[in-house]
C-alpha cells in the first residue's frame, strides 16, 4: 500500500480521470458521499467493497479515500484480502483533509452532515441523561454514560455507532 498527499491525489486524478485501468473511489457512507465528495471520485461504501470485485479486477490501480483516512486503510485491507492485481493507493487525511488544503468538494444534498447531527443527538442525550438523574430517577446517569463510552469508542476507532445509525435514517436517504 502507498500513501499519498491530498496535493498528489489532485494532479492524478485530473491526469487519469479518463483512464479506464484507474479507479477512483470514496469508502464513505451513502449518506457521507452525498454530503461531501471529490469530484471525480464515485462511493463504494466500506460495507460493500467486497460486492465490486468484478469492477476492481481489470484495474491497474485503485486510489481510495474517506473522510479522515481510517476508513480507507481498512478498506486497502480488503482490497488486498481480494487478492487484486491492482496498485493500492492510500490519499492521506481523506476528505478532510482535501477541504482543508482548500480543494473544491461536491455535494448531493443540503441537509445537516453527518457528523453534526452525531453531535447534536449526543449532546442531547448526555443532558436528558444528566437532568434525569438529578431530578427524575438516578438510573438516567447510564444514559449519558452510554454515550460518553461511544463517543470515546468513536474517537479510538474512527467508527461511530451513533453516525452508522443516523445515516440510515429516512432524512439521510
Amino acid at each position: 500500500m502507498q500513501n499519498i498527499s491530498v496535493h498528489t491525489f489532485e494532479e492524478i486524478l485530473k491526469a487519469e480521470k479518463n483512464n479506464p485501468t484507474v479507479d477512483f473511489i470514496n469508502v464513505c457512507t451513502p449518506a457521507e458521499y452525498k454530503e461531501k465528495h471529490i469530484p471525480g471520485v464515485r462511493s463504494v461504501p466500506l460495507d460493500e467493497i467486497t460486492h465490486h470485485r468484478s469492477e476492481f479486477e481489470s484495474k491497474k490501480t485503485i486510489y481510495v479515500h474517506c473522510r479522515s483516512g481510517k476508513r480507507s486503510q481498512m478498506a486497502i485491507q480488503k482490497l488486498q484480502d481480494l487478492n487484486l492485481e491492482a496498485e493500492l493507493v492510500n490519499v492521506e487525511g481523506g476528505i478532510m483533509a482535501w477541504e482543508g488544503a482548500g480543494l473544491v468538494t461536491g455535494k448531493l444534498t443540503a441537509r445537516m452532515p453527518i457528523m453534526q447531527q452525531v453531535l447534536l443527538v449526543a449532546g442531547i442525550l448526555v443532558l436528558i441523561g444528566t437532568l434525569g438523574a438529578l431530578y427524575v430517577h438516578k438510573a438516567f446517569i447510564f444514559i449519558a454514560l452510554f454515550v460518553g463510552a461511544g463517543l470515546t469508542f468513536a474517537g479510538a476507532t474512527g467508527w461511530c455507532g451513533m453516525a452508522a445509525l443516523l445515516a440510515k435514517m429516512p432524512w439521510n436517504k
